[in-house]
């Protein structure tokens, strides 16, 4: 198993742990999908895709009409997704994704969790190359060869494709979603999930207590609203 399957084992129980935290944070992408693409699923693949995934984590449907209906007002501002970059202690890289109608109050808020933890908020461009820029999908794997579907889907671009208990999951460049998503989409293959992650190159290993230390940071960055994924080179 390569890299992909180790960063999205680690992650899957704390990723989605937050019922709340998740219906806020799909209701953003929803918000956006529509301001970019339109209201309509049917011609708006963005949007298609994040109610898919609404739908896997059992988001009320009645939560994403009401965003989709906030997203056609024009009174609610735009968000905007932001990306910053910073430090841990012990030398750990941090990416955080965000999405805000706000950069002032989120920048001054990431800030202050580096600061209280002895962490440092860097530049742009300080650790992102440190990181993979991915897309993912899951399929059921009912009825499927995980070694057949590989080796078409490597005409796509992807890069890793592995079985676990929650279907067939595949990873590819950032850049190839896009592609991915209208293949299968023509080939009738129900998407169960799709998403985007940045995978770290390489992890750090730490003690207990300094991943103790780490912990409390990345905590704290998690909590808050305009934060839509936080990612990290600590070994877990």
């Amino acid at each position: 198993m390569g890299r992909a399957f180790e960063f999205r084992k680690a992650r899957k129980m704390k990723r989605w742990s937050a019922m709340a935290k998740t219906f806020t944070r799909l209701g953003k992408d929803i918000v956006m999908s529509v301001k970019e693409g339109g209201p309509d699923p049917v011609i708006n693949a963005k949007l298609r895709a994040v109610i898919q995934n609404a739908k896997t984590a059992n988001m009320p449907k009645e939560n994403v009409e009401r965003a989709i209906k906030r997203a056609s007002d024009k009174s609610l501002g735009d968000y905007k997704t932001v990306l910053y970059e910073g430090y841990a202690p012990y030398g750990i890289a941090i990416l955080v994704e965000t999405a805000t109608d706000n950069t002032n109050r989120t920048v001054a808020n990431v800030r202050s969790y580096f600061n209280k933890c002895n962490g440092n908020l860097g530049t742009s461009g300080s650790v992102e190359f440190m990181f993979d820029h991915t897309c993912n999908f899951r399929i059921s794997s009912e009825g499927r060869d995980v070694e057949t579907l590989e080796l078409e889907m490597i005409d796509f671009g992807a890069e890793e494709v592995f079985e676990d208990e929650d279907g067939i999951i595949i990873y590819a460049p950032f850049q190839n979603f896009g592609d991915i998503q209208k293949h299968f989409e023509e080939s009738h293959i129900e998407i169960l999930a799709s998403g985007f992650d940045r995978i770290p190159q390489v992890t750090k290993g730490l003690s207990e207590e300094e991943k103790e230390d780490v912990d409390k940071l990345l905590e704290k960055i998690e909590e808050d609203e305009d934060v839509q994924n936080v990612y990290h080179t600590m070994e877990e």
